[in-house]
């Protein structure tokens, strides 16, 4: 789904990856020979054992940068198998929370626009968004994603403002299964 993401947010992306590297960095030699990654993945965990201090953190982020640049998913699933990490549920809750945030966002903005123009905000407006995260998680009924997203842009009621959240992360969550069976 094509979304808008703040530096901030960026910012916040890179640092979940970068845990998702320190995790990586500690794995054993037996659990090495399992991880899914590359070669060139394999090499700069390698390099960050022995290491210390502040190298050792430069090596990280190198990592960390690495493994953004290829899927994360079968790594994060490696991950949390291995060592019971939570970096994948958090994973998911932030990409339910970012889709969240985007469909409000433009919904807020759209609501604005009318009200300036004093033209009637209705729940049928044209979005991209809705219709690119309808797309990627089939799951999702359109309509009462509208709904929600109208009642909380009208009414500020926090109660719909996590109710979509729920749809979302239900929506996050029924996808992954979908894609490892």
């Amino acid at each position: 789904m094509a979304e808008y993401l703040s530096r901030s947010e960026q910012k916040r992306i890179y640092k979940q990856v970068e845990a998702l590297a320190r995790e990586v960095a500690d794995l054993s030699d037996k659990e090495l020979k399992s991880f899914p990654g590359g070669p060139v993945i394999h090499e700069e965990i390698l390099a960050t054992r022995g290491l210390k201090g502040s190298s050792k953190n430069r090596q990280i982020k190198y990592l960390s940068k690495v493994l953004r640049q290829g899927p994360l998913e079968e790594i994060y699933l490696f991950v949390t198998n291995k060592k019971g990490s939570q970096l994948h549920q958090k994973k998911q809750f932030h990409v339910a929370e970012r889709i969240r945030d985007t469909l409000i966002n433009e919904a807020v903005e759209l609501h604005e626009e009318c009200r300036k123009d004093q033209i009637p905000f209705e729940p049928d407006w044209n979005s991209p968004y809705i219709g690119a995260a309808v797309e990627e998680y089939p799951n999702l009924n359109e309509s009462e994603l509208r709904k929600i997203i109208y009642q909380y842009v009208t009414t500020r009621n926090k109660q719909h403002y996590r109710e979509l959240f729920r749809v979302m992360k239900a929506a996050v969550e029924q996808k992954e299964r979908l894609e490892k069976s």
